[in-house]
């Protein structure tokens, strides 16, 4: 064909020396194919969310008429002790009232709690929405819509273990999110930071070494298409990532400023993005209205990261007492897990993991002794991570914090103090309103334990035998109250 053409028209010829046939070209046409693989994998994830069996528990309904629930003693999320001889009246998504228990509600549904107590949905403030209930194995590299399909099952067991809320820092959490507000399926109400900023090497660099040097033909990463991560070099591209997330819908940001232990090739003590870097971050978070957490372990990290303006210090626990004090200082909250090496800790395949697991555990206590001594804003949550038994762990893990606490004190943590600190969000707070409380206008996420979990806080660690009425939104999730 070339030699009837000529020398003249041997560009049109594939292959012969045209530009949209060379190595470059040829990448870029594969990137353009898989993004478009991947659109068509989204719709399909969006397809298979509506589908009744994601969820085994039937949808609760808004109910028709107002809910007075009675016969319960309150406790409110703040107090020190437990309210008694008030109602608590559901009308929608908010309570709309405490009243006398002698007072007449007409036209409202009437649930006696027989004598329970009465306490806020309990909020994670370290959850991964996505990546809690699968292995990393699956996460990187099984199909997109299985992961979402598996975090939906996830999801209605979080909200049925009691937690109403959680802060998702770091995952693909923007479809669940929605799914869940349009009452498609169960599930909590989610504070999601999208993709978790990494610097190359850093801890939500995912990439095998084999997939190294990065140039700008390369593909993303599984853990970047996915949403999981997004790796950023330098000012302009940590401006870029983080604005995606925002432009996604990210009620915060999250940034890598340490090593980890989940990841395989950043050392632990390792300080990841400069000050610079970070600085761009919390900019544009700032510029929307919100804020920076950053995950790190070390007191070099914790400091650069006050020094950045990070409003949230995610884990610490080998933090001194000087980087405290500078948390302290700041005004900053300090967001820590019970990471004790025990029989609930995330499992990890490598030596080298496990070691930098066992000295994060021996950090944790003195972390939390040092955060009481300088009255550090603390934040409780999980960070499950990867760990499909774990799950069911999440509130038995968060009840080991009344080794340090008043069994009183870790309740109102986990309801009104977790609350302030998604209040942070500002502007970019998906859920403006009253939360882990039971007051007037509070939106109505309402547990009824079997007991008092003021005396006995080892209640809240087995939901499925005391949790005998779950609400979220004013809608009713689970009520054994009547057997």
């Amino acid at each position: 064909m070339s030699t009837r053409l000529g020398l003249k028209y041997k560009g049109l010829v594939p292959g012969a020396n045209c530009a949209c046939h060379s190595p470059a070209a040829l990448q870029l046409f594969a990137r353009v194919e898989a993004g478009l693989s991947r659109r068509s994998v989204l719709k399909g994830i969006a397809a298979s969310l509506t589908l009744p069996a994601v969820s085994s528990t039937a949808f609760a309904q808004t109910p028709a008429r107002p809910i007075l629930l009675t016969n319960a003693k309150i406790f409110d999320g703040i107090g020190g002790k437990l309210i008694e001889g008030r109602n608590v009246l559901v009308e929608g998504r908010r309570i709309k009232a405490l009243i006398g228990s002698a007072e007449l509600v007409t036209d409202a549904e009437t649930i006696d709690c027989a004598g329970r107590t009465l306490m806020p949905g309990m909020i994670d403030a370290h959850w991964h929405s996505i990546l809690a209930g699968i292995s990393q194995a699956t996460a990187m590299t099984a199909d997109v819509p299985y992961v979402h399909l598996l975090a939906a099952q996830e999801a209605e067991r979080t909200v049925l273990r009691g937690f109403t809320t959680v802060r998702d820092v770091g995952g693909p959490s923007f479809a669940l999110k929605r799914v869940i507000d349009e009452n498609r399926i169960a599930g909590p109400r989610i504070y999601p930071s999208g993709a978790m900023i990494s610097q190359t090497s850093g801890h939500g660099d995912f990439r095998w070494r084999s997939e190294l040097p990065r140039t700008p033909q390369s593909n993303l990463s599984a853990a970047e298409l996915s949403g999981v991560a997004a790796i950023a070099d330098g000012e302009a591209e940590v401006l870029r990532r983080v604005r995606e997330q925002l432009m996604l819908g990210a009620s915060q940001i999250k940034i890598m400023g340490g090593g980890g232990v989940a990841s395989l090739y950043d050392p632990i003590d390792a300080i990841q993005y400069s000050e610079v870097e970070m600085r761009a971050a919390v900019g544009a978070a700032a510029d929307w209205g919100t804020y920076v957490c950053v995950h790190t372990y070390t007191s070099a990290g914790i400091r650069r990261a006050l020094d950045s303006g990070v409003q949230s210090i995610e884990h610490g626990q080998l933090a001194d007492e000087d980087a405290v004090k500078r948390i302290a200082d700041a005004g900053a909250w300090w967001s820590i897990q019970p990471f004790l090496a025990d029989e609930d800790a995330n499992v990890y395949a490598s030596a080298e993991q496990r070691q930098y697991q066992e000295q994060i555990a021996q950090g944790t206590v003195r972390a939390i002794e040092l955060g009481h001594k300088y009255n550090v804003k603390m934040a409780l949550g999980t960070d499950i991570l990867f760990n499909p038994q774990g799950t069911t762990s999440q509130g038995r893990q968060l009840v080991k914090f009344a080794r340090w606490y008043d069994n009183v004190d870790v309740l109102r943590l986990l309801t009104s103090g977790n609350a302030d600190l998604l209040g942070l969000s500002g502007a970019r707070n998906p859920y403006p309103g009253k939360l882990g409380r039971i007051e007037v206008d509070a939106y109505a996420d309402l547990i009824a334990v079997a007991g008092n979990p003021l005396e006995d806080i080892s209640l809240i660690a087995d939901p499925d035998k005391t949790f005998r009425l779950v609400m979220k939104d004013g809608r009713i999730y689970k009520n054994t109250l009547a057997g």
